[in-house]
């Protein structure tokens, strides 16, 4: 008898359906991808390259911080400009300390704002807190704009803390401090969202995340929230940190709620190495979502990791420059060929795998190993159909894919074969 679980991630958690400047979120609709821009949004020029890049690396929604009144009287401008450019990419303000006060000076930011984030850790102290986090509702009430109600450990409302942990300390058997802290996480993302609904913004206008920097607090934090509400849940392991590390520890934690269902939005916080590329986490998450199957964003480049039959560069260069090439061309390919994102590229670098792998894919290559004859043969669609030789075997292969993805995928629609025949490109 098999005990095994079915294979692949478990039925998504049913959750509202929240719709934010024309993108779906929860209610069944794909794992959105979100980032936020590092820029000083009172910077209108900064932040609008800064999005539109965003954009084009493929975030579904994006995040800029609305701290002061120069950066919400930019927002209008950053919108404007913008659609100018043809960059309609949703914006979400984020506010912490004094979006009532801003919100109410720059009524045009909320205007131009898809979506506010709302952390009730620091949206006020005491008699103020009820005040100014109602303000901050009416707003989004009246413009019928949604809301994410953030919670961070990091500034995690201490008045409720400081109530639980007191409680807790009451109890026959108490708990751990930090199973009352993942409490005090939950109880302020649930409480703030039935005093939004109070206040009159609809249940289908919120969203909730409760973010925290270790991945196990993380997991059970959300284990616990999902099962507790059916809002959409934002994913994201806060200050993941920089580079492998980050990249580890968001997915690590990320991927162990996305197989169970869990998360209609994510973000992958990775800190910029310095000069580094913001888009990076935007193609992490990608990259996240795809390899478990869950989204399709752009071809896959399938290699192997190169042994001691491997002393040549010449297949770590070419899976570098295809992946690279496959994923410039994809903000032309995505509209142009539907379904190209889901294509599979191997490019092998000895004869044990290589050819196998190969096959698998819908375009590989096996390019020669140590002491193995200076050829690379091609299989597309598990058929051997060229062998390459010489010095231009990734110029060759590069041309393959082209007309591979032309051929394929060109004409999949009327709208992409009209494009084709008036773009000139021959097949």
């Amino acid at each position: 008898m098999n005990c095994l679980p079915p294979y692949g991630p478990l039925p998504r958690r049913r959750s509202a359906a929240v719709t934010i400047g024309g993108v779906a979120v929860g209610g069944g609709a794909p794992i959105v991808v979100q980032s936020m821009t590092n820029t000083d949004t009172a910077d209108v020029a900064a932040t609008v390259a800064q999005v539109a890049a965003l954009a084009r690396a493929g975030s579904e929604l994006v995040r800029i911080t609305v701290n002061n009144a120069e950066a919400a009287a930019a927002v209008p401008r950053i919108r404007d400009q913008l659609e100018r450019r043809g960059v309609t990419v949703p914006l979400v303000g984020d506010f912490h300390f004094n979006g009532h006060r801003l919100l109410t000076q720059q009524p045009a930011c909320a205007e131009a704002l898809a979506k506010l984030r709302i952390n009730p850790g620091n949206v006020g102290r005491g008699s103020k807190r009820d005040e100014q986090f109602a303000t901050m509702i009416e707003f989004a009430c009246r413009l019928g704009k949604p809301v994410r109600i953030g919670v961070n450990w990091g500034s995690l409302d201490q008045e409720l803390l400081a109530r639980l942990m007191d409680e807790n300390a009451r109890r026959a058997q108490p708990q751990e401090a930090s199973v009352v802290m993942r409490e005090a996480l939950v109880t302020s993302a649930l409480d703030s969202a039935q005093q939004a609904e109070a206040l009159g913004l609809a249940h289908d206008r919120i969203l909730l995340s409760c973010k925290v920097s270790g991945v196990q607090d993380l997991i059970a934090v959300y284990r616990d929230l999902a099962g507790r509400c059916d809002y959409p849940l934002h994913l994201g392991l806060t200050e993941a940190g920089m580079g492998s590390k980050g990249i580890v520890a968001s997915t690590a934690a990320m991927a162990v709620l996305l197989q169970e269902g869990i998360g209609d939005t994510i973000r992958v916080s990775l800190t910029p190495e310095p000069g580094g590329d913001r888009t990076r986490e935007v193609i992490v998450a990608q990259e996240m979502l795809q390899t478990m199957g869950l989204r399709s964003f752009a071809p896959l480049v399938i290699a192997c990791p190169g042994c001691g039959r491997t002393t040549s560069t010449v297949f770590q260069e070419l899976a570098d420059r295809i992946q690279g090439y496959l994923r410039a061309q994809m903000p032309e390919w995505r509209g142009r060929y539907p379904g190209v994102e889901e294509m599979h590229v191997a490019v092998m670098g000895c004869v044990v795998n290589g050819p196998g792998e190969s096959k698998q894919a819908n375009i590989g290559i096996s390019l020669p190993g140590s002491g193995e004859n200076p050829v690379a043969p091609v299989f597309v669609d598990g058929v051997k159909t060229v062998t390459l030789k010489g010095d231009n075997i990734a110029e060759e292969f590069q041309r393959i894919v082209d007309r591979y993805v032309r051929d394929r995928y060109g004409a999949a629609t009327p709208v992409a074969a009209a494009a084709e025949q008036s773009s000139g490109v021959a097949g």
